[in-house]
């Protein structure tokens, strides 16, 4: 059993930290703020409850969830102009301050790929560190599904993404920060897993995971230690 000061030492020494965006870095659920502005709002968030408490699989979870909102290029571009996603307090300081250690800052989301590219631009996080599904549209711009060969269109893709970012960086440390079941299960591959409720509890999550925070001053904390 790895105690808090050694997970602490781990969070510290990290080459990489991996981000889930949607209740993580931003406050909002990507694809229940689409189904809103879309007018399927009640249905569709009914559905992201079930898959994040790890009761459907993702991938048909996904599906089923963009069946119903079948988003057009231009909704999700006026979802953005008209309703931005709103940081997490803290999330700014600390993605900065692991920057300026020299550490690897990745954005991994079973949300999309428009939207995360929105987010991490506001972070200073190039969108070759973005993991994220993209939503498909025909030349009208209508909607035409969405991209199944994606490693995070499907269950224990998060995983998937972090064995790859291992391979190809040959990072030591990589650590998995996020709210959700997907996030905890990236953990192995991930070397830590820190457990996040500032915008969302997944009992789950919380009752499960080995480090477990509500602020992310408590990470910034650490890392001036």
């Amino acid at each position: 059993m790895v105690s808090h000061s050694e997970l602490r030492t781990l969070f510290c020494s990290a080459d990489a930290v991996c981000f889930d965006v949607d209740s993580t870095v931003i406050r909002e659920e990507g694809i229940d703020e689409l189904a809103k502005f879309c007018g399927v709002e009640d249905a569709v968030s009914e559905m992201t409850r079930r898959a994040m408490g790890g009761a459907v699989p993702f991938q048909v979870a996904l599906a089923e969830r963009l069946a119903l909102i079948r988003p057009s290029r231009e909704q999700v571009q006026r979802l953005l102009a008209e309703h931005p996603p709103h940081l997490t307090p803290g999330v700014r300081e600390l993605i900065s301050r692991l920057q300026e250690r020299g550490v690897q800052v990745f954005l991994i989301s079973g949300g999309f790929r428009s939207i995360v590219e929105h987010v991490a631009s506001k972070l200073n996080i190039p969108a070759a560190n973005v993991f994220a599904n993209r939503l498909k549209f025909y030349f009208n711009g209508e909607y035409a599904g969405f991209d199944e060969t994606q490693p995070t269109a499907e269950s224990g893709g998060k995983g998937k993404v972090i064995k790859f970012l291992k391979e190809k960086f040959h990072f030591k440390n990589i650590v998995m920060v996020g709210d959700g079941a997907t996030d905890m299960e990236a953990c192995p591959p991930a070397d830590v897993f820190i457990g996040f409720g500032g915008n969302v509890i997944r009992q789950q999550v919380k009752d499960n995971a080995k480090w477990y925070i509500t602020d992310f001053v408590e990470l910034l904390g650490a890392l001036e230690e």
